[in-house]
């Protein structure tokens, strides 16, 4: 196997630019779709909220099947490129939506991609990476998305002004970029051997799902309580909006977010691998209550800039682990599995925390969203050192326990 930069495999980095490239089409869109659905099609907070809690759950509970059937078939590559250029083809919806409707029906089916290529690209990181390098590949990958995530929103602020203020202008160019990450995955990134197959195995098997290690559902436990403290990203775009920060400029708060998320996500991952998890997930709940505060506060667009800072911090501290740490916990055979079942019982968490904000912001105002948010995250950092005292003992596997 060739290897590059720090030990790691070249499909990791195949895989972080493929990430980056989808990144750069989908944040180009979604950077300024809350706002277009506030101020061009006219829907309310909580219609964006319902919208995206129903996206993001529906890409996150799609990965259970995608990574259950990418277990049955020992193969991960080929469910990527599909998902992968699914959420390519959904993106000409977006410039054409004109209804609530359509607009729910393009982010629907993009995130059916997303939940598609989730899992099996998480577990293919997994088998190509050795055990102890698993926190440096799944921060590098996260790195190089997040990289994706900061240039997105970055060209659609430049395309905004050059198109005075056209939306749908913008949204057409997002496909060229989505249309490169499928390339470069299907003519850079070379599959290992097949992943082991039990004979006579089903596609999903609850015994065998219920039979993996308690520490994978300690895992599962505690991404399900942070889900619930991190309601949908599209609320920074519109507390920005609160404060009467000019339209075209809005997508910088994206950018604020992921170039924190983007600096400490590799290093965050390389020191958990030397360190364990435990204490840097706890710091990033902890920076997540700050960030909710400053955001509950803000008056400002500098002041959402710096609660949306901190939001990328908490982010950085914590989503690249959380992956090593269902990666620790699985065996090889049932990865995919594995990583789906985080992301459905994540996914439906995250539902109801988008759908309870927006009804927030609606009734009581944008502060007591961001308020509610912060009081989930204590609850978080309360429940995560309750399951940490619990935990079973699980070293050895890249630095990673429960924690």
């Amino acid at each position: 196997m060739a290897i590059w930069v720090k030990g790691l495999p070249r499909e990791i980095w195949a895989l972080g630019f493929v990430s980056m490239f989808m990144d750069i089409s989908s944040e180009m869109i979604h950077s300024l779709l809350p706002v277009f659905l506030v101020t061009v099609i006219g829907s309310s907070a909580l219609s964006v909220g319902l919208i995206e809690g129903v996206a993001e759950a529906t890409a996150l509970i799609t990965r259970i099947f995608s990574g259950a059937l990418s277990d049955f078939l020992g193969k991960r590559k080929a469910l990527a490129i599909a998902g992968y250029a699914l959420g390519t083809l959904t993106k000409p919806l977006f410039a054409l939506s004109s209804t609530v409707g359509l607009v729910f029906t393009a982010r629907f089916f993009d995130r059916v991609g997303k939940g598609l290529r989730g899992a099996p690209r998480d577990a293919l990181i997994a088998d190509v990476t050795p055990a102890h390098n698993r926190g440096a590949a799944y921060g590098l990958r996260q790195s190089l998305d997040t990289l994706g995530a900061l240039i997105g929103p970055l060209l659609a602020m430049g395309l905004m002004v050059v198109t005075a203020g056209d939306f749908r202008q913008v949204f057409w160019v997002a496909v060229a970029p989505g249309s490169l990450a499928v390339a470069v995955l299907f003519f850079m990134v070379k599959e290992p051997g097949a992943v082991p197959v039990k004979a006579k195995r089903k596609l999903i098997d609850l015994r065998e799902i219920f039979q993996l290690k308690p520490a994978y559902w300690m895992v599962v436990a505690f991404g399900s309580i942070f889900a619930l403290a991190r309601f949908s990203e599209a609320f920074l775009l519109l507390r920005a909006q609160s404060v009467h920060m000019n339209t075209n400029m809005i997508p910088v708060v994206l950018v604020v977010m992921n170039i924190f998320y983007t600096l400490t996500s590799y290093p965050v991952g390389r020191l958990s691998d030397r360190l364990g998890r435990t204490g840097l997930l706890a710091a990033g709940l902890g920076v997540l209550i700050l960030s909710d505060l400053v955001l509950a506060v803000a008056e400002t667009g500098w002041t959402v800039a710096a609660g949306t800072a901190l939001w990328g911090l908490h982010m950085g501290l914590s989503q690249g682990l959380i992956s090593a740490m269902v990666a620790d916990t699985a065996p090889q055979d049932l990865r995919g599995t594995a990583f789906g079942v985080f992301s459905m019982v994540s996914g439906i968490t995250l539902l109801f925390s988008s759908v309870i904000a927006g009804c927030l912001w609606d009734i009581f105002g944008a502060p007591a969203t961001f308020f509610a948010g912060a009081a989930f995250a204590a609850i978080a950092l309360l429940g995560y050192v309750f399951l940490l005292r619990r935990a079973p003992s699980d070293r050895g596997n890249g630095g990673g326990n429960c924690g």
